[in-house]
Parts: C-alpha cells; structure tokens; sequence
C-alpha cells in the first residue's frame, strides 16, 4: 500500500457514523422540516439560538460571588428564629406535620426541637440572628434576607445539583458555566468561571456542580486551590523555558485546527482556547491568587492565614479574583450536615465549629466590597442546599445526646447583597415553627432566574440545543422576583 492510499484509508476511517451525522446535520433538518412540509421561507423564519439575544439592556452585577454551605445550614439555629419552638421542645410531632411527608432519616413520630442558640435582634432592620453569628449581625443592614425558599429535592447530592444546575441529575451545566456561556469574561488572561472548596471534602454533588454539561467544555468552572500551587502544573519543569512551552503549544494548536478544519468538532475549539488560557494562566494566576500580599489590617479583618486551605482565605481570594474580571466566583463550605447523629453532626458540635468559620469572614467580605465600591457591581449569594427540620432527627431514638435535624426542603433561608438587590429587608416568611412558606416563598428556579436577571441575562433565552430540545438553566419554570430587586 503506498503512502497515497494509506492517507485515504485513514481518511476513510474518520468518516464515522457520529461524523457523517455531525457533519450533514443541517441537511438532515431540513429532510425533517420538508417532510414536516415546511418552505424554504417557513425555515428562514425559525428561530436561531443565539445567547446574545438573551442579553438585557441594563445588567445591575457584573459578578456573582456564590457562597454555598454544603451540608446545609439549619436556618433554625441561625436566622429563623420560633418563639414557639421552645414551648414545644421535647413534645411529640403532631402527626399533621408527617402525615404525606417524605424525610431522609426521620422515623415514626420524633420529638419537636426548640431553637438552640439565642437570638437578637440588630441593626435598623431589626433582623433576628443567632449568637453563633456575632460579627454578622454587623451587617445585617447591608443584606437581603429570603426566609421562604424552596427546593425539590430533600437528599444533598440531588439538591446540590439543582441550586447549581437546574436539574437533580448529574449532565446539566453549572450556573456558573451559563453566566461565562452568555457573557465571557472580563479577563481574557483568567477563567471567568472559578470554584474555590473548603472544610472536609468536596460537596455530595461532587464536581458536577461545575462541570459544563453539554456546553462546550472551556465554560466548566476551574478549581483553585488555596493551598499549595493554586493549580496542579501550575509552573513549567525546571528544563522547559517559557518560550519552549509556546513553541509546544503552537505546534499542538497547529495539529489542532488541521483537525478541526477536517472535522469540525467544536470541543477541538476548546481544547485550542484551554491551550491558551493556561498558558497564559501561568503568569497571571500566581499573582492573582497570593493572598499573603495583602496588608495585615486586611488579614485581621478577614482571619486569614496565607498558606491554609480555609473559607476565610477563599473569601478573600474571592474578593481578589473579583477585581480582576472573574465573572462567576463559587465557593464551597464542605461540613453543615447537622444530623445529630455524632459530634461532628451536634448543632452544639460541629455545625458550632462551622459558624465560627465562617462568620469572620464572610462578614469581611461584605465589608470589604462595600469599602472598596465593588459591592454595588457583585452579587453575593450565600446559603445551602436546603433547611432543617422544626422536630429532632430520631434515626437513632429520641435518647440520642446529641441534638440535629433532618432534611427539609419546603422553607429554608438564603441571603444576597449587592449587585442591584434591595437590603435591609427580610423577604418571605415561614410558620409560625419554621415548616412551611406562608409568604414571599422562593422557588429555586426564581433564585436562578433574578441572578441571571441581575447579570443582565433573561433566563428564558439563554439556551443551548442539545438532544433534539433548547435546554436554559431554568428548564421551563422560574421568575424573576421584582420585588427584591432596587
């Protein structure tokens, strides 16, 4: 065989069935919409996506700092406070709280839990929260207080999915992967999608939650660490130059666009631009992401130390990633899963250690943007994947020493600031023991829908074909909540 006929074999064998479909795709739509019995001017009239249609004409944040307690936070303990709670402690649930009902761990008929900690109430707003809270309550003007939010889904994992991605399965794009699919980012140099994780491992969603789904794979979140090398292979090998690397990667990208000109697989299109962005990630990230050059008053007010991996110095990465353009910046508290069930899992544990983590911080935070003028242009999310029950876990009897609460979905709390949100408010309310919305109640998708709203998104046309259908974050449900916004 000479060499001609052996480039037409391989040519040959790239001529797959995927192939032949990618690349008659429109020729197939158009056998589709002719049998359909659609004109040639019926189909110049079908709408094309396009994410630029999706754009508003005024955007009030030009980025989202997200802050998610994976685990989920009990609200009760910490900004729901129920006076009746505590008269009926120690009471047996009364069955018309069960009776339809689906929990996690909860069994037979558990004992009603009363608050835990004490509550005050702070600033002009006079918003409740808990002692465990101390340096918060600080701020509580500066904040947007959701008390009635609701999800579908009562098991961490699948919860996590949908704050994150719209959907309880694992294959949907991230909010964040969305927000830099419509908008790119503000730094060509950084990604315009960054996760930062801290506590004691990764969320139950695992890195799904950033993952790009079925959007091209250079809008997938990319994970900084704030310990070490904020990315693995982060610097070149002591005998590789910088101008050696180049050279590399223009001869890879060269191999690249041949393929892509044969084949036209986008995602080679990405892996070209992932290239790039690394490259030039090299000098920029190490920069960006070196807390210790920080002035000391600012390491006082956050609790930083350089060097940990800790919420308080991804906060303040958070803060330095925002300055530089990052478009959607989510960091993970791994830790708030306050069954009960052990001290890790005790309201007077480990969800006492997870306050007292978080609180410095993330009220440095909000002081912080404020005083610098970038509040005004970032959204700050905070909140988990759901809320607590108003009654006592009880999978290990209602002798346990150790106090929690299960699973709740229904009615939970969620806070936002900045970003155009109205503050100094508390929107929605719960019952008078916390169980259900009886006003103001927020459904995930509403969430999703004003964050993108608040970027200058409309989340009904930000959209993505993919199997046959236009997919959007939203699915088809959610609505922008007006009222919160200024």
């Amino acid at each position: 065989m000479n060499i001609i006929e052996e480039l037409q074999r391989k040519r040959t064998q790239q001529m797959t069935r995927r192939y032949v479909l990618k690349r008659s795709g429109l020729a197939l739509g158009a056998l589709a919409m002719g049998a359909m019995g659609c004109s040639d001017n019926q189909l110049a009239q079908l709408p094309m996506t396009n994410h630029d249609a999706a754009k508003l004409a005024v955007a009030k944040a030009k980025q989202v700092i997200f802050l998610h307690m994976a685990g989920a936070p009990s609200q009760l303990e910490l900004f729901d406070y129920k006076p009746l709670l505590h008269k009926l402690d120690g009471k047996p649930c009364p069955d018309s709280l069960l009776e339809g009902k689906r929990f996690a761990f909860i069994e037979g008929v558990p004992e009603m839990l009363g608050p835990q900690f004490s509550f005050g109430q702070y600033g002009q707003s006079g918003s409740w929260v808990s002692e465990m809270l101390p340096n918060f309550s600080s701020v509580v003007d500066d904040v947007l207080f959701l008390k009635a939010v609701k999800t579908d889904e009562f098991n961490h994992a699948p919860a996590q999915l949908f704050m994150h991605t719209g959907s309880a399965r694992i294959g949907r794009p991230g909010i964040g992967s969305w927000v830099t699919y419509g908008l790119g980012s503000e730094n060509e140099n950084l990604p315009g999608f960054v996760v930062l994780v801290s506590g004691n491992s990764i969320p139950s969603g695992g890195k799904s939650l950033w993952g790009s789904g079925f959007l091209p794979s250079k809008y997938q979140g990319v994970e900084l660490r704030s310990k070490g090398d904020p990315i693995l292979y982060i610097n070149n090998p002591e005998t590789i130059s910088r101008d050696i690397r180049r050279h590399a990667i223009d001869a890879i990208n060269e191999i690249n666009q041949e393929s892509y000109d044969e084949i036209g697989d986008p995602e080679i299109l990405s892996r070209m631009s992932q290239y790039e962005l690394a490259f030039k990630m090299q000098m920029t990230v190490p920069e960006a992401t070196d807390v210790s050059k920080e002035p000391d008053y600012i390491h006082d007010m956050y609790g930083t130390n350089p060097g940990e991996t800790s919420f308080a110095n991804n906060c303040l990465l958070a803060r330095r990633l925002a300055e530089r353009g990052v478009r959607f910046i989510q960091l993970y508290h791994r830790g708030w899963d306050s069954h009960g069930s052990n001290n890790f899992e005790n309201l007077h544990g480990g969800f006492k250690e997870r306050c007292q983590e978080i609180d410095k911080p993330m009220t440095a935070l909000i002081t912080d943007l404020k005083q610098r003028g970038m509040l005004e242009e970032t959204l700050v999310v905070w909140g988990g994947e759901f809320g607590r029950t108003p009654m006592q876990e009880n999978r290990q009897g209602n002798r346990n020493p150790f106090k929690g609460r299960d699973h709740h979905g229904d009615a939970f709390t969620m806070w936002m600031t900045g970003g155009g949100v109205k503050t100094g408010i508390t929107y929605g309310e719960t019952d008078e023991i916390g169980y259900y919305g009886v006003d103001g109640q927020i459904h995930i998708h509403d969430l999703q829908a004003t964050i993108l709203h608040q970027l200058g998104i409309n989340h009904e046309q930000l959209t993505y074909p993919f199997q046959g259908r236009e997919f959007r974050l939203t699915d088809v449900h959610g609505h922008v909540v007006h009222d919160i916004l200024v």
